[in-house]
């Protein structure tokens, strides 16, 4: 077992604290997610924050990875959590500690967990509601949009003592910068409602696809602009050019009637 040397309270003393092997444990099974559109929903909840979430802190979110709170207890798998504050080094593949969510690698536990219902057999308002409560996990959600466990499609709880109290959705997490939003729209093809992390306006944070196709909206917008501009300053151009031309035409006609008038005056 490998250990680590930290400052006891007592200046003139130190503690062997024992860091658990994890050589021996069991970080990945293989079974797969449930279906397809379970399986995008977890997506829209990683990949969004990784792409276009300007948080300023280091963080993980991650879908279906293990997490390990005492190295002897069956660890549980969240559908999907959040953990700000947290950085796996560079070389992380390398080992197996990083491979999976371990409390006591990471220094704390995930911020928000979430659970995404299909079927009544989760246990995600009973056993797996109880098990991250008793590992002091902050936020728990529960989406669940075929209301096969709860009445309401989202679910969302804070850590009140040793249980969860309900949180009214949509709602923002204000330490994390962070909330979640029902969002009725298409992702790859699919239109249903869908779970979506959101800042603190209620704007989805948005993939790197809704991303693109917003600054290239964005970028056509400024297109059109610039062209629009252009064409309002060549009309402008047209214009002073037509005036000038008026303003000779009237200036050469005067000098064409004063030069008749001297011919008449000289006649006389």
């Amino acid at each position: 077992m490998e250990k680590v040397i930290a400052p006891a309270t007592e200046p003139d003393k130190e503690w062997d604290i024992p860091i658990p092997d994890v050589s021996d444990l069991i970080i990945q099974d293989d079974t797969p997610v449930d279906n397809l559109q379970h399986e995008k929903q977890m997506r829209l909840l990683t990949e969004p924050l990784y792409g276009s979430w300007q948080v300023g802190r280091p963080f993980l979110v991650m879908a279906n990875v293990g997490l390990f709170h005492e190295p002897k207890q069956t660890p549980v798998v969240p559908d999907v959590m959040l953990s700000l504050d947290v950085s796996l080094p560079p070389d992380w593949t390398e080992h197996k500690k990083h491979l999976s969510y371990f409390i006591w690698e990471r220094g704390k536990g995930p911020d928000v967990v979430i659970e995404i219902v299909s079927d009544k057999r989760g246990g995600e308002r009973s056993a797996k509601m109880e098990h991250y409560a008793a590992i002091r996990i902050p936020f728990y959600v529960v989406f669940d949009t075929e209301h096969q466990i709860q009445d309401d499609e989202l679910a969302v709880f804070v850590l009140v003592g040793d249980g969860y109290e309900p949180l009214p959705p949509p709602v923002f997490f204000k330490k994390l910068g962070v909330g979640l939003k029902l969002w009725h729209g298409t992702f790859e093809g699919v239109l249903t409602t869908w779970l979506r992390w959101a800042d603190q306006n209620g704007e989805v944070i948005p993939t790197g696809a809704e991303r693109a196709k917003t600054e290239q909206q964005r970028a056509e917008a400024e297109r059109q602009r610039a062209e629009a501009e252009q064409q309002r300053a060549e009309a402008e151009q047209q214009r002073a050019e037509a005036e000038r031309q008026r303003a000779d035409a009237a200036e050469a006609r005067l000098a064409e009637l004063e030069a008749r008038l001297k011919e008449l005056e000289a006649q006389q």
